[in-house]
């Protein structure tokens, strides 16, 4: 699924090893110790799936629009993914029982190649991001208890430092620095935006 002169065929050396899940905080953790619940000491484990799809026009991300019935993140563009849960053996064993949940993706439609850095949200997660290449025979099937929408943006349009576009919010008693893209009606920010430019400086780094 992933030609060695693709594109995204460089992705496997950007990645942490599927065999060793990143230790530590998460890379943003100390941006927002202040907003995290008790400090960021209970932090609930939890995993996404970065799917990346070639159906012959060139790597496209796969992303979601949320439910707006969701505790959390509802109506935002997020990864499939959510809560570690104890039968699964790993972080990647969860994103990708996630997606299957969620999207209706299958095991054996998934490649999965490594992870991008640990990421925290405020909402209470420690999130590990899982990269995967996803077969270009998949049609999603969302669980429309929690997807409304699934659709693809090409990675060339993600990776593009220009189209990434930085903010500053006044939150909860201080300014906050936020990234977001814009593609098409789909205004993508917050966490996972972030984690898609985390994908972007593992890939220059790693140049």
């Amino acid at each position: 699924m992933t030609p060695a002169d693709a594109p995204i065929g460089r992705l496997a050396r950007a990645l942490h090893p599927l065999a060793t899940p990143p230790r530590g905080q998460g890379w943003n953790h100390d941006e927002l110790a202040d907003l995290l619940p008790d400090g960021g000491r209970s932090l609930q484990p939890a995993a996404v799936l970065v799917g990346l799809v070639d159906r012959g026009a060139g790597p496209q991300v796969l992303l979601t629009r949320r439910t707006e019935a969701l505790r959390h993140h509802a109506g935002q563009i997020s990864f499939p993914g959510g809560r570690i849960e104890a039968q699964d053996a790993d972080p990647a064993a969860a994103a990708l029982r996630e997606a299957a949940e969620e999207i209706g993706l299958a095991r054996g439609q998934a490649e999965a190649l490594g992870y991008l850095d640990p990421f925290v949200t405020i909402t209470g997660f420690h999130v590990y991001p899982l990269v995967a290449c996803i077969d270009a025979a998949f049609a999603p099937q969302p669980d429309p208890g929690e997807v409304d929408e699934v659709f693809e943006v090409p990675f060339d349009f993600l990776m593009l430092p220009e189209n990434a576009r930085n903010l500053e919010v006044d939150y909860r008693g201080g300014r906050r620095a936020l990234v977001e893209f814009q593609y098409a009606q789909y205004r993508i920010w917050g966490a996972t935006a972030a984690m898609l430019v985390n994908l972007r400086k593992r890939l220059e780094a790693s140049a």
